[in-house]
C-alpha cells in the first residue's frame, strides 16, 4: 500500500498512531523479562504492522518495536536475509492469516 507515491513504512506519520504514543519512549528499551511485559502494549496497536516494517527495513538494533525484542528482530532477519521490503512480506502474511 503507498499513500502519494511513498509506502506506509515510509510515512513516519504512523507514529502519531500508535498505542504507546502517550507511553513513555523509555519503557520500549528495557532487558530480559521486562521486554515481554512491554510487548503486551504492541498487542491491539492499530500501527504494529508499520511500526516493525520501519524496524526490520531500517534494522533497529535496540528496543521493543511491532510487538518483537530486538533479539526476535535479529532472528527474523537472519533467517531471511534477501528481504529487501519488509512490508510486502508482512501484509502477505497478514492476508494468509485472515484468509485474504
Amino acid at each position: 500500500m503507498s499513500i502519494g507515491g511513498s509506502s506506509i513504512a515510509d510515512d513516519s506519520s504512523w507514529a502519531t498512531r500508535g498505542a504507546c504514543v502517550t507511553m513513555d519512549p523509555d519503557g520500549f528499551f528495557v532487558q530480559g523479562a521486562e521486554q515481554h511485559a512491554v510487548k503486551s502494549a504492541c498487542g491491539a496497536c492499530p500501527v504494529r504492522t508499520e511500526c516493525l516494517v520501519d524496524a526490520l527495513n531500517n534494522r533497529v538494533d535496540f528496543g521493543v518495536w511491532g510487538g518483537m525484542t530486538e533479539r526476535e528482530r535479529r532472528r527474523l532477519l537472519r533467517r531471511h536475509p534477501q528481504v529487501s521490503d519488509w512490508g510486502a512480506v508482512l501484509r502477505r502474511a497478514e492476508q494468509a492469516v485472515v484468509g485474504g
